[in-house]
């Protein structure tokens, strides 16, 4: 069928070549590992500590950063070989548009659309609650109506992101340098949090390390994950489910070492640095998040966390308020770099869907003096800017996760197909253990797919319907691999 019809890896290379799509190569491996660390890092340890281990895991919420880490170290290890292969923009959609053809391409490219332009709008509002409450605590209060719990219009959000965009825009070199600034100094603050924190930190705090079992109205109906719902699990938090369950929600954590693989295009030796970077900075991320966790679970009793702030209320707990500013500043930092690289994957995939005719071509240029899709990362940004400033998101951040989550079933069950389909491509990593690490990525993936709630599930359809749509109505007809009886003129 035409809309199977696949991309080869030559002809996703050779497209790279020409000069009005040619992103420039300036980027390393530790580049990379930095972007890497720089997405990572950010909303996990700052606020979901808290409220995952308050609600949903107690102390043992540790240990669901570890399940987390792991599923994303079994996907890592296939974006890695997928990226040392193709070193394409693009991530899961060019990997898909290669292996399982131009339809699944398009479904994975409008998946990472809802992943990477809502995570974006959801961190920048987290970004300007930090932001506002440091203010405060200097004697700077803005108004409710543009700033707060519900405010009119965010816009301290809309003025990050406006300001990113603009170091977007001005080059890849350019973001790279600001994201290293900003991410010493975050992950300064986090060295700080676990360092003093131990000093504070009491052994009874974790008794009972994984709390028993409750019924809660929080998991019924609709808000219930879906293993529940299917399986007729009495819904609960706490206890053994409710370490996975956390795992699946604080997934959204470890969010952003996929988007190294979009930046594969401008790295100078990618075959080499993409898997550095991504594995790399999953290893970094996941050792700091368990360290954080187990501290800020040792300082304070799991049921008493604050779930906004958590690592700075915790030292005021204990009588260091002083430090908080410091990890407000830590957090301010974290989640900038957070806003930067969702917006730099967002715009990467977009492109290559763009060069590939499924959206407008014409986005996809690329400016003769900055070397970045410079239309492409105006819209980008004016979208999320649009999100962030005016949309109350609430539970609609756990579509990030369900988005990602099918991003990694698609990458793992393409490794196996393009080891069978490619066999003479040279790759200068090789995912161990293919096909049996794909496979157990898939359903381990699949498992925490199954803990999101079923709401959740019902927006991430409705999301997919909407791609769809749309596919038939431009993107097939538009597409560069059509038939000349199907393509239609730009």
């Amino acid at each position: 069928m035409e809309i199977f019809r696949t991309k080869s890896v030559e002809q996703s290379i050779r497209d790279t070549e020409a000069p009005e799509h040619q992103l420039r190569k300036r980027l390393t491996a530790t580049d990379l590992t930095v972007f890497g660390i720089g997405v990572i890092v950010g909303t996990g340890i700052f606020v979901l500590t808290g409220e995952v281990a308050r609600e949903v895991a107690g102390p043992a919420v540790a240990v669901s950063f570890v399940v987390a880490g792991i599923v994303c170290g079994l996907a890592a290890l296939c974006y890695a070989e997928f990226a040392s292969t193709i070193p394409v923009a693009g991530s899961a959609y060019t990997f898909a548009f290669a292996t399982l053809g131009e339809f699944p391409a398009w479904v994975i490219g409008w998946d990472l659309t809802l992943e990477l332009a809502l995570a974006a709008a959801v961190v920048a509002v987290g970004w300007s609650g930090y932001f506002a409450s440091m203010l405060s605590s200097i004697g700077i209060h803005l108004p409710s109506a543009i700033a707060g719990e519900d405010p009119v219009v965010n816009v301290p959000a809309i003025a990050i992101i406006l300001l990113l965009t603009t170091i977007l825009v001005a080059g890849i070199k350019v973001s790279s340098r600001v994201n290293l600034i900003l991410v010493i100094t975050k992950i300064g603050v986090v060295l700080l949090v676990i360092v003093a924190g131990l000093f504070f930190v009491k052994a009874a705090n974790y008794t009972p390390f994984i709390p028993e079992a409750v019924s809660t109205p929080r998991v019924e109906g609709l808000k219930a994950p879906l293993f529940q719902v299917l399986f007729g699990v009495t819904p609960v938090a706490f206890g053994v489910l409710g370490i996975f369950s956390a795992a699946a929600i604080v997934f959204f954590a470890f969010i952003g070492f996929d988007i190294v693989a979009t930046a594969a295009e401008e790295t100078i030796e990618p075959q080499r640095d993409v898997p550095r970077g991504i594995l790399g900075s999953l290893a970094i991320c996941t050792a700091l998040y368990v360290a954080v966790s187990l501290v800020v679970v040792g300082m304070q009793r799991y049921d008493q966390l604050s779930t906004s702030a958590p690592l700075s209320d915790a030292f005021v707990s204990v009588g260091f308020a002083w430090l908080a500013t410091i990890i407000s500043i830590g957090a301010i930092a974290g989640l900038t770099t957070v806003v930067l690289v969702l917006l730099l994957g967002q715009t990467r995939v977009l492109f290559a869907m763009c060069r590939d005719g499924l959206l407008p071509r014409p986005l996809a240029q690329v400016h003769p003096r900055f070397g970045t899709p410079a239309r492409l990362t105006i819209v980008v940004g004016v979208v999320a800017m649009a999100l962030a400033g005016f949309v109350s998101f609430g539970a609609l951040a756990e579509l990030v996760n369900i988005g990602t989550l099918f991003a990694f079933v698609v990458v793992s069950i393409g490794v196996i197909i393009l080891r069978r389909t490619r066999p003479d491509l040279p790759r200068a990593f090789r995912a161990p253990l293919v096909p049996l690490l794909p496979i157990v990525s898939v359903l381990a993936c699949l498992y925490l797919m199954l803990n999101l709630p079923v709401e959740t599930w019902v927006r991430f359809l409705v999301w997919m319907l909407i791609g769809v749509i749309v596919y038939f109505v431009y993107g097939y007809r538009h597409s560069r691999t059509a038939a000349p009886w199907v393509k239609s003129d730009d």
